[in-house]
């Protein structure tokens, strides 16, 4: 898979605030793997202050358990790179920003931190609403760099976004 260009990104993320504010639905991201990039993306759009609400960095595991909720045995038993982490960050974001979509993403960048079972370009992207229940995908992008990984996870993660804001009413 290419990589998205930063026209790409944008395009989705103008959709995903444009989708939002037309149903007055308020997102929220909690991002691990690309620091910020969502909600970059996201208030790159000029009135995104509309749906927009905001995101945690949750890099480090302790800010996963102590800003977004998750669960210290889940991550010991199945790692910050997990179907179960993911959702939980997705939960965790909706509950705490209050609103009615969270995204998140963790996952392993590079160019280092994977393993046989958990290779880098390893990411989980789980959405949450208040009317449905969560959401995850797995992503294998493979090690195709860094920057790579974060903007194909950026580009993926928005994608969802939209296509969760098109389900909701």
């Amino acid at each position: 898979m290419s990589p998205p260009t930063l026209k790409d990104i944008f395009k989705l993320a103008a959709d995903v605030n444009f989708l939002a504010a037309e149903k007055h639905l308020h997102i929220a991201t909690a991002e691990s793997c690309t620091g910020g990039l969502i909600g970059a993306a996201l208030t790159a759009i000029a009135g995104s202050s509309a749906s927009f609400k905001g995101g945690i960095i949750a890099y480090d595991n302790t800010v996963k358990v102590e800003q977004l909720g998750v669960s210290e045995q889940d991550l010991s038993s199945y790692g910050a790179v997990s179907q179960n982490v993911a959702e939980q960050m997705a939960q965790g974001a909706l509950q705490r920003l209050n609103v009615d979509l969270a995204i998140a993403v963790t996952g392993i960048a590079g160019p280092g931190g994977g393993t046989e079972e958990k290779p880098v370009g390893t990411v989980w992207i789980a959405a949450a609403s208040k009317t449905h229940s969560p959401q995850s995908a797995l992503h294998n992008f493979g090690d195709v760099g860094r920057n790579k990984v974060r903007d194909l996870t950026c580009y993926e993660a928005l994608k969802a976004l939209k296509s969760h804001l098109i389900n909701l009413s």
